[in-house]
């Protein structure tokens, strides 16, 4: 169950963070949205995006995934394990988001997975 936990909270991370990079890239938002008399227009007009309505809705089971591994597992597996998605997202970040990814940032992505590997032990 524990690792059902794990990966039910690293797939839903990665498929937000690539359906929010995605639509942000598509239409960002501009810093005149942000001002208080513009919150609700802004809002609404996120609201109109499927696919940063469906990235909330990972997020949301990512969130709910967490709060049960930690009443599975202990604080110290709970959190470094699930940094294997920063792995996988720098992975599909190149391949599908087109991506231009560092030596730097892969060498990054590769010393978490083996950290993560470390804590599968």
């Amino acid at each position: 169950m524990k690792w059902l936990m794990v990966g039910l909270i690293v797939g839903s991370t990665v498929l937000a963070d690539l359906l929010q990079s995605f639509e942000m890239k598509r239409h960002s938002v501009a810093a005149e949205d942000l001002r208080p008399g513009q919150l609700g227009r802004m809002l609404r007009r996120l609201a109109r995006r499927g696919p940063l309505v469906l990235a909330l809705f990972f997020m949301a089971i990512s969130f709910f995934a967490f709060m049960k591994l930690l009443s599975l597992a202990d604080l110290s597996f709970a959190v470094p394990v699930t940094a294997a998605s920063v792995a996988l997202e720098t992975v599909l970040a190149r391949l599908v988001l087109r991506e231009k990814v560092t030596a730097l940032r892969w060498a990054g992505a590769f010393s978490v997975a083996c950290g993560v590997a470390l804590l599968a032990m």
